[in-house]
């Protein structure tokens, strides 16, 4: 390579060894060069195995069968598959006594949460108590968490609300509209049961946490403005979802709003918002906020039959149909011009369901120091929701607000569920003609009290001053949601969840490292400001792994790194460019592509004459480079285990060829 004449090229400008020596006392000890180890002998059938094991059963759940008689296994097996008869062999009074107050507790935010949410979703009201009836019974024999409440909610009743919508009115074809909630809410069950049973759970995290949190804000605020319509009593209001067209039909039809609707409505809204701030500043009076809308359900249900406001504008329930769940697996949509409509509202609602309730699994799970199998959970939710199609209930999962009460209850076990579910059956039983004076306005304050949780300010502020790509995210999911629609929204959420995966795979980090003083570490120039450049070297820090997707970025950003160095040097007057080290101690993989890529580098930068030198390269990678005979064609001289010994021995070998007096 041919250099300036004003740049230094004697053996001068070359580290001595003794700056990189480790110091022992006051006597300077000779650094050891140590020899890369790697694989001898081909992969194995086992080796693959394992390999295969660590991708799909990370947490090794068949550990607890090995050296077990047959009996025991089969035991565990029944365990394993129905986590009912692991705790169900020490229940006890004392946890039934907790259980049974939770359950209580739980149960008075159920009904009517079950009855809004239905109505969210354009479903007859009776359709949230049958789905907060046989799910939950379902998922306490089947499911792994012990606080998680199950229930319809909020954001699956408004996507599976918007989406039916779109395509057949649930006034105008109510049978029609009914068979496509059903039949969505079985392939949402299929989807699930199939992500866990399959252990694909990791699906699900594609979702990335800021987009979930611009997506739900923003459908927090679509669904409390769709409740407009019941909190002012207008009677003809857009189907629409999207923030102007809500807005231009509520001030549309100003001449339909009723005065006594509106403030019956705003009366309850307050009440319910000063008892959910009581919630939250004193968790001890949580049932405070939980009993808050059953007390408001009998407390405006009173008021509209005592003062007969039903005669005077105020919208009510009406008659709800008393009994059982009736069976519906005749209604369900196999056929037909609907059919891919119920199948992709399935599966988008089956995320949306399963994001929250494993979030919501764990969350409590770990306040209480137990673990929640995140594949079991999926199965569990799956079923409940395969055998809710067929009980006239929609999508169901574990729903934050009920499992937050369920929680601060003093749950103890599934069972809690058990009891929530018997009380809803009492109510369907005997208790369903004491709805029909509730007040419709009654369940738009519920839905808007339970949706404002869903808003997340410090959440935003907080990815606002850790990643601005992340808020970005978070803000283009809100504003999608808000002003297209749901599905826009949802689908912007998720495009860029994945645009942020491709960045990140297809533009890696990479780092200029230099010599922290006093130590052999190479650190990265950016983050420790005594950290010291080498002449003659460019130590290179790789902090992903290399792939078909970024190999060639990697190249060109490298040669890219040696010719603006070649240009600092020059104009610092420093040595030419000799050797350019890459510590890939933090690269966990590599493939095919990759190793090409290394290969290629190295030929463009022997026709420059510098040297490429590899150093730490993990187990993993160390085993590809031996089987592509790249570890041959890089030679041992090159690969070492640390930084400090590849920038010693290289500085040795250079002086060495210079010429040392």
């Amino acid at each position: 390579m041919g250099g300036s004449s004003n740049r230094v090229n004697s053996f001068k400008d070359i580290p001595d060894l003794e700056d990189s020596l480790p110091i022992s006392g006051q006597t300077m000890e000779p650094l050891q060069i140590h020899k890369v180890s790697f694989p001898q002998g081909k992969k194995t059938l086992q080796a693959l195995k394992q390999e295969l094991g660590e991708v799909f059963f990370p947490d090794d759940p068949l550990h607890q069968f090995k050296n077990q008689s047959f009996l025991r296994k089969l035991a565990l097996a029944l365990q394993y598959l129905f986590p009912i008869f692991q705790w169900g062999s020490e229940y006890n009074l004392q946890l039934l006594k907790s259980d049974a107050i939770s359950g209580l507790t739980i149960a008075s935010l159920a009904i009517p949460q079950g009855i809004s949410y239905a109505k969210l979703a354009n479903l007859p009201p009776i359709i949230g108590l049958y789905s907060s009836f046989v799910p939950p019974l379902i998922y306490s024999v089947l499911g792994s968490s012990r606080d998680l409440a199950v229930g319809p909610v909020s954001i699956a009743s408004l996507v599976m609300g918007s989406m039916l919508r779109e395509a057949v009115s649930p006034d105008k074809e109510p049978t029609m509209y009914l068979q496509l909630a059903f039949t969505a809410t079985f392939f949402a069950g299929v989807f699930q049961a199939s992500l866990g049973f399959l252990r694909l759970g990791f699906i699900v995290d594609f979702l990335s946490k800021p987009t979930l949190i611009g997506f739900m804000g923003g459908a927090a605020i679509i669904v409390s403005l769709q409740q407009l319509k019941g909190l002012l009593g207008i009677v003809h209001f857009t189907t629409k979802m999207g923030f102007v067209p809500v807005m231009l039909s509520v001030f549309k039809h100003r001449t339909e709003w009723a005065w006594q609707t509106v403030i019956l409505g705003f009366c309850f809204l307050c009440f319910l918002l000063i008892t959910r701030h009581i919630g939250l500043r004193r968790p001890k009076l949580f049932w405070v906020s939980a009993a808050a809308p059953l007390t408001s359900v009998i407390l405006s249900t009173i008021i509209v039959f005592g003062l007969k406001g039903h005669s005077h504008g105020i919208q009510t329930i009406g008659k709800l149909q008393e009994g059982l769940n009736p069976p519906s697996a005749n209604m369900l949509y196999f056929q037909g011009s609907y059919l891919g409509l119920a199948i992709k509202t399935g599966i988008i609602t089956g995320i949306l369901s399963l994001t929250e309730g494993i979030a919501v699994g764990r969350t409590f799970a770990s306040l209480k120091n137990y673990q929640v199998d995140g594949n079991k959970e999926m199965m569990a939710i799956g079923l409940m929701n395969m055998a809710g199609s067929c009980t006239s209930c929609y999508v169901t999962t574990g729903s934050f607000s009920r499992s937050a009460v369920n929680y601060n209850a003093g749950s103890k076990t599934a069972v809690s569920n058990i009891v929530m579910a018997s009380v809803v059956l009492i109510t369907m039983l005997f208790l369903m003609p004491l709805f029909f004076y509730t007040p419709n306005v009654i369940l738009s304050v519920i839905i808007i009290t339970a949706v404002i949780g869903l808003i997340d300010f410090s959440s935003a502020m907080r990815l606002w001053k850790v990643d601005k790509l992340d808020f970005v995210a978070c803000l283009s999911a809100f504003f999608g949601v808000l002003f297209i629609s749901v599905q826009i929204g949802l689908a912007i959420a998720v495009g860029i969840s994945m645009l942020k995966i491709l960045i990140h795979v297809t533009r890696p980090s990479v780092v200029i490292l230099g010599k922290v003083p006093g130590t052999m570490s190479y650190r990265s120039l950016g983050q420790y400001r005594d950290a010291a450049r080498i002449p003659s070297f460019i130590i290179l820090g790789i902090e992903s792994p290399i792939y078909f997707a970024n190999s060639m970025y990697l190249q060109e950003r490298i040669l890219r790194w040696v010719r603006e160095e070649e240009e600092r040097a020059e104009k610092m007057m420093e040595s030419n460019i000799k050797c350019i080290v890459l510590d890939i101690s933090a690269v966990t993989a590599i493939d095919a592509s990759g190793i090409d890529a290394l290969l290629e580098l190295r030929k463009a930068l022997n026709n420059r004459s510098i040297q490429l030198v590899i150093a730490n390269p993990v187990a993993g990678v160390a085993e590809k480079l031996y089987l592509s005979n790249a570890w041959e064609k890089l030679g041992s001289e090159c690969i070492y285990m640390r930084v400090c010994e590849a920038v010693v021995a290289v500085s040795s070998m250079l002086k060495g060829q210079l010429g040392q007096p």
